[in-house]
């Protein structure tokens, strides 16, 4: 089988799962524990993971917080950040994002205006109506461009007096799409507001400095950079009096500042300290290969005289491509079935499987959305995988 769908998840690194092991068997201490060595030893290699992670992100070590995954970062920061500032500052209850953030910022500022309460049932009353329940805070989801862009001037009509935090993706985990976060910062900044940016699609790819882009908050997740599975990162930026208050997510111990209780994963940090590593010294090398293979594969793939590119611009990230199969027959889902055995291939985020995409819908490409496929490359993708990707295509549409 070929593998194209590297933005639900990547393959982990062979030096990622050898530093992993150790922590798995005979360094099993709590980092959390004191004076005996395996404690130590455990709390030596977290701090390590996170001074690694740190550098990937161009932020300082007291910044970053472990979570789960990128989904968990962004619920902990956004429902975090909102309840103290309600209930413990200035009562600012207004949160800006848009209608196609990926499914972990888009359904908790959903939860927070009171559409839904969980993940697959709107809120709903005896009758099976929908019901809205108030609880206390306000969310404009703004529209994107074509390409699926978010836009500086939609995002300065949005902010209002009452407005305390957005939240945007870096890069759209759909269609690529690469927005202008530091512009966008610029314009919250200019407002007071605070940014948060889910940085996952962008982390290794990009070169990433979290001051630079002007971000107060962001999430990533290791999976998404040849590291393990169930384990992320929230940032949050610091000032003279260190990181700001925020309310926690899980309640419990005083891990990782107070903010997240629960018994570290050290075996999971360790892999993502490692991929972090192997990301920033790898960089320019990844960075090269995927570019090339990306031209590659843009080339190939239009010469199927069906296919067409979701966003054609230069606004877009090597190494995710999203296109439609202009073919009055042609169904995604269908197409990824038939081929299952041969290509693991996408119709759009895993986090949103089995339902069309509200992503090519905010695009305003409704009447495609069962026409699309995403194809996603990793550092370790081939011109013969290309190749045998483009035939199975071809011959199966």
């Amino acid at each position: 089988m070929i593998y194209f769908d590297n933005s639900a998840t990547s393959p982990i690194d062979e030096e990622v799962l050898d530093a992993m092991i150790p922590y798995l068997k005979e360094e099993y201490g709590n980092p959390s524990s004191k004076y005996y060595c395996k404690a130590i030893n455990a709390k030596a290699a977290v701090d390590n993971a996170r001074a690694n992670v740190a550098k990937l992100l161009g932020a300082s070590e007291e910044e970053i917080v472990f979570t789960s995954g990128a989904t968990e970062s962004t619920n902990f920061i956004i429902k975090g950040y909102m309840d103290y500032r309600r209930f413990y500052e200035d009562g600012k209850n207004h949160v800006i994002t848009s209608n196609s953030e990926h499914k972990a910022t888009l359904n908790t500022c959903k939860f927070l205006n009171g559409e839904l309460y969980s993940n697959n049932d709107p809120t709903v009353g005896l009758m099976g109506e929908k019901v809205l329940i108030d609880r206390g805070y306000e969310v404009s989801f703004i529209p994107v461009s074509r390409i699926g862009e978010i836009e500086a001037a939609s995002v300065e009509k949005s902010i209002k007096n009452n407005t305390a935090l957005a939240s945007f993706i870096y890069v759209n985990n759909e269609v690529g799409t690469i927005n202008n976060i530091k512009e966008l910062a610029e314009i919250c900044k200019s407002r007071d507001v605070k940014i948060h940016s889910d940085l996952t699609q962008a982390l290794g790819k990009l070169r990433i400095n979290v001051s630079d882009l002007g971000l107060d908050f962001a999430s990533c997740s290791a999976h998404k950079i040849y590291g393990p599975k169930g384990i992320g990162a929230a940032f949050l930026k610091s000032d003279a009096y260190g990181i700001p208050p925020i309310t926690a997510l899980l309640h419990g111990g005083e891990q990782e500042y107070g903010l997240r209780a629960g018994t570290l994963a050290v075996h999971n940090i360790v892999g993502f300290g490692k991929a972090a590593e192997i990301a920033l010294r790898d960089m320019d090398n990844t960075e090269k290969h995927i570019k090339r293979m990306d031209e590659y594969a843009l080339r190939k793939l239009q010469e199927i005289e069906e296919v067409e590119l979701c966003n054609p611009t230069e606004k877009r990230i090597p190494g995710i491509i999203s296109i439609l199969i202009n073919k009055t027959n042609f169904h995604n889902e269908r197409f990824i079935k038939k081929v299952s055995d041969q290509l693991a291939i996408s119709s759009g985020s895993a986090c949103s499987a089995g339902e069309p995409s509200y992503v090519i819908k905010a695009m305003g490409l409704e009447k495609k959305v069962t026409k699309v496929l995403r194809i996603t490359i990793n550092k370790h993708t081939s011109k013969e995988d290309i190749d045998q990707l483009v035939t199975i295509i071809s011959n199966t549409i």
